[in-house]
C-alpha cells in the first residue's frame, strides 16, 4: 500500500521525505516535515494526526524521536493499524509498526534515514532504499528519489502504486521542494522525479525570491519584469 523513506543531509542539515502509495494523494496525508524539527511519515491506515503531534513534542518538549513516537502512539487508540517513520534534526531515528499492519511489512534504519512500507512485494524493498540513500550523493531529494527508484527495482508494492511525493525543508518555516503527484495511471515515482528535474534548476530563485526580491531573476512572465 505504501513505502517511503525520511532522511537527512548531513551537510545542509535539510530534512525530507519521499513516499509512494497504490491510494491516491499520498501526499496529502502522510508525509510531514518541519525545518530544525524532524520529518515524520504516518502511513499504513493513515492517522495524519501523529505526524504534527510527533513533530510538536520533538519541537516544544525537546523529546527524542523514540520518546515522541511512544508518546503520541499512546494517545492513538487504534495505533496497531499505524506504521509511522521519524528523523529529528540530529538525523537520530526511530519506528513502529503495529501489529495489525498490512500484508507484508518491514522497516529499516540507516545512516540518517529510516525506510518503511507495507503490502510490500519483498522485505528486500525496504533494505534497497536504505542502501540507495546511503550510498548515493548529492542533494537530499536527489538522494530520496533514488532510493524510491531502488524501491521500485527491487519489486515495490505488492500491487500497482498510483502517488507519490517528494518534500524537503531546509532553514526556512516552508518546504524549499514540495512536488507530489496525486494519482496516475503508470509509474508515479518516474513521473515526480520528471518534476523534480524542471524544479530543480528554479529551486534557489524561489527561495531568493522570498527572502531578497531585488536580487531574484525574471523569468519572463508578464508582470515579472
Amino acid at each position: 500500500m505504501t513505502f517511503s523513506i525520511v532522511g537527512r543531509c548531513g551537510e545542509t542539515g535539510q530534512l525530507g521525505i519521499a513516499i509512494s502509495s497504490s491510494s491516491i494523494a499520498v501526499g496529502a496525508r502522510c508525509p510531514w516535515v518541519r525545518a530544525g524539527v524532524g520529518a515524520v511519515a504516518t502511513q499504513n491506515v493513515t492517522l495524519p494526526a501523529l505526524g504534527p503531534q510527533i513533530l510538536d513534542l520533538m519541537e516544544q518538549q525537546k523529546l527524542a524521536p523514540h520518546v515522541a513516537l511512544m508518546q503520541a502512539r499512546a494517545t492513538d487508540t487504534f495505533n496497531a493499524w499505524r506504521q509511522v517513520t521519524v528523523i529529528d534534526a540530529q538525523g537520530h531515528t526511530a519506528f513502529f509498526t503495529g501489529d495489525n499492519a498490512l500484508g507484508l511489512h518491514h522497516a529499516v534504519a540507516g545512516d540518517q534515514c529510516v525506510a518503511a512500507g507495507n503490502m510490500l512485494a519483498a522485505p528486500q524493498v525496504v533494505d534497497a532504499m536504505v542502501r540507495a540513500f546511503e550510498r548515493t550523493h548529492g542533494l537530499l531529494a536527489a538522494r530520496l528519489l533514488a532510493a524510491m527508484h531502488a524501491a521500485v527495482e527491487a519489486g515495490g508494492e505488492a500491487g500497482p502504486v498510483h502517488s507519490a511525493a517528494l518534500k524537503v525543508v531546509d532553514r526556512q518555516v516552508w518546504s524549499i521542494v514540495d512536488l507530489r503527484v496525486d494519482w496516475a495511471d503508470d509509474d508515479p515515482i518516474g513521473q515526480l522525479a520528471q518534476l523534480w528535474r524542471g524544479y530543480l534548476p528554479q529551486m534557489q530563485d524561489y527561495v531568493t525570491r522570498a527572502l531578497d526580491p531585488g536580487a531574484a531573476p525574471s523569468y519572463g512572465v508578464p508582470g515579472d519584469e
